[in-house]
This record gives structure tokens, C-alpha cells and sequence, in this order.
């Protein structure tokens, strides 16, 4: 499964920022660094507690993938950035083949 895939209860945040950082085996402090560069944007409760969802944890994965294949932060910004165009350019392209043709 790609990691933009959506599903049913992806966005609900339910994870605390050190459960999430256990998940995904990364240290608190890298998970608000990659927020504060706009890798991911976590929702917040009333109070500003971090509440990470299932679609949060696939990003998290990502970037640790990707910080292991050795790109730094810019480039994975650049490579998430072009995933998520691909992944609507892919949508779009089945809405229209799913349109119906006049001849």
C-alpha cells in the first residue's frame, strides 16, 4: 500500500507525539522538527496536544525510510511534494477515465 493511501479513519488523531515517536522508532525531538519544517502537521486538541493519525504514522514511516536511503530533509520535502502531486494527478486520472465519453 502506498503511503497516501486514504482510509476510513486515517485522519482521527489518536496518538500522543510519544507514541508515535515509539511506533515509528524515532525520538520525540525529530518528530517537532519535522513538523516545524511542514513534513507533517499533526492535529491538536483544544489544550495544543499533539494527536497523530494512522495517515501521520505511514508519513512518519516515509521520511524514515527515506532519511535511511540518505536524502536530507529538503529532499524529502521535494519527494513527498511530488508523491502527493502524483497521487492527485493518479485520482484525477481515474475520475475523468470513470466520466462518461460523448461521441
Amino acid at each position: 500500500m502506498e503511503w497516501t493511501a486514504r482510509h476510513e479513519g486515517d485522519e482521527d488523531g489518536v496518538y500522543a507525539i510519544s507514541v508515535a515517536a515509539e511506533m515509528v522508532s524515532m525520538q520525540v525531538q525529530n518528530l517537532r522538527v519535522y513538523e516545524r519544517r511542514g513534513l507533517l502537521e499533526p492535529l491538536r486538541t483544544a489544550g495544543g496536544t499533539r494527536r497523530y493519525s494512522r495517515a501521520d504514522i505511514r508519513r512518519l514511516v516515509r521520511i524514515r525510510d527515506l532519511l535511511a536511503d540518505g536524502l536530507n530533509l529538503a529532499g524529502i520535502e521535494r519527494v513527498l511534494a511530488l508523491e502527493e502531486q502524483l497521487a492527485r494527478l493518479r485520482r484525477e486520472n481515474e475520475r475523468l477515465r470513470r466520466r462518461p465519453t460523448s461521441h
